[in-house]
């Protein structure tokens, strides 16, 4: 049987030498850094544990970019055909350092007339639950046999790697088959009960849509269809949840409540009713993260999360258009499932993960932590 690994060692064994650029990406991994940002005039820049630095490096000039950045662009030409055509683009760059394979997401843009890189590094162990210090609570919903999981966050807030640690959770309890599309590829999975097939976009199937045609005969049991970036995207996976899959995907949103008016952004204004009712039928959960400096050493950053369940309160609420009624839903639902970032922060500062100021910092309602720091539960909707 080939497993997604022997698939990526298929990718390795084909690479071409090693780029100048690979210099930069050792330097990133040798730091732990999870992103590597260059731009025209500056220092390669890393991020470490949400903080960016700069490398001792001069400053890197157009010449000396466009020769970094064009040796991996050039190495595929459907890459080159995306940048030339659309002024970015997004793969896997693939290497190996000290006898480990090291996967980057890389997109490559241009601004201001100059070219730039931002690359994230991918950790090719997908970490469990315990140990990315999620609620236990997100095992239920690796449990359900159809439906949509969405992972709510901005950009960096960890949202993958806790996709990844879902799927890895049922790939370890489950005899199912497991099907990825993914813009690149992140993480690759080795199979432990599951038959697991991983479909890179460009490399392994045209595109998204077609990808998606394909797989309703592939006989797949859970789907993770990526990023809901358009009306087409969203509308394909749900129409998998509807016919019987478990479908997994990522959005652009801050909370969980904004989640639903960001699905509606996607479509006019006359199908919002129509949407909602697809939403209430096939949603299942809803989870929105945010990654926080820890104090815990050894840890780098933790996962603040808020976590919703489709419970009939919150279908009730969603088919009605009360979408902001979904904050009072989640915080008095806590038997059912459900956490908000209040009851995140706390759990985090009690159990000295994160400091008292960085969770009033980033708390939706500091009145509300600090009620809840000292003990005192809001169980009513409308408290404050």
């Amino acid at each position: 049987m080939s497993t997604a690994s022997e698939n990526d060692q298929a990718r390795f064994s084909g690479r071409h030498d090693e780029l100048e650029i690979d210099k930069l990406f050792r330097a990133l991994v040798k730091l732990e850094g999870s992103d590597l940002h260059l731009k025209v005039d500056c220092a390669p820049y890393v991020r470490v544990d949400g903080t960016l630095r700069t490398l001792n490096h001069p400053p890197i000039d157009d010449e000396k970019m466009a020769r970094l950045i064009f040796a991996m662009i050039n190495q595929d030409e459907r890459r080159r055909r995306i940048f030339d055509e659309d002024g970015g683009v997004d793969f896997a760059h693939l290497l190996e350092i000290d006898g480990r394979r090291w996967r980057f997401r890389v997109n490559v843009l241009q601004q201001m007339g100059h070219i730039g890189l931002v690359a994230r590094r991918v950790n090719n162990v997908i970490p469990n639950f315990e140990e990315l210090h999620l609620p236990p609570s997100m095992v239920e919903l690796c449990k359900y046999s159809q439906g949509m999981i969405l992972l709510a966050g901005i950009t960096g807030s960890g949202k993958s790697t806790t996709i990844a640690s879902m799927l890895d959770w049922v790939n370890h309890n489950y005899r199912k088959h497991i099907l990825t599309l993914e813009d690149p590829i992140e993480f690759t999975f080795t199979e432990d009960k599951c038959l697991i097939n991983q479909r890179e976009i460009g490399m392994d199937v045209k595109d998204f849509m077609i990808g998606m045609k394909h797989a309703v005969r592939e006989d797949p049991d859970v789907m993770l269809v990526g990023e809901m970036r358009d009306r087409e995207t969203f509308e394909t996976a749900i129409q998998a949840a509807e016919t019987g899959h478990l479908v997994f995907g990522t959005i652009h949103a801050s909370t969980v409540p904004s989640t639903i008016g960001r699905i509606l952004d996607l479509f006019p204004q006359s199908m919002h009713t129509a949407i909602r009712s697809a939403l209430v039928f096939n949603m299942r959960g809803i989870v929105a993260q945010k990654l926080l400096p820890s104090i815990m050493e050894g840890v780098g950053r933790v996962p603040t999360v808020e976590i919703m369940t489709f419970t009939p309160t919150v279908r009730k609420l969603i088919l009605e258009g009360q979408d902001e009624k979904l904050v009072d839903a989640i915080r008095i639902g806590r038997t059912e499932g459900m956490q908000d970032f209040i009851i995140s922060l706390k759990d985090l500062v009690e159990r000295d993960m994160i400091d008292r100021a960085t969770a009033f910092e980033v708390a939706p309602n500091a009145e509300a932590l600090k009620m809840a720091l000292k003990g005192i539960e809001i169980s009513e909707p409308g408290m404050l």
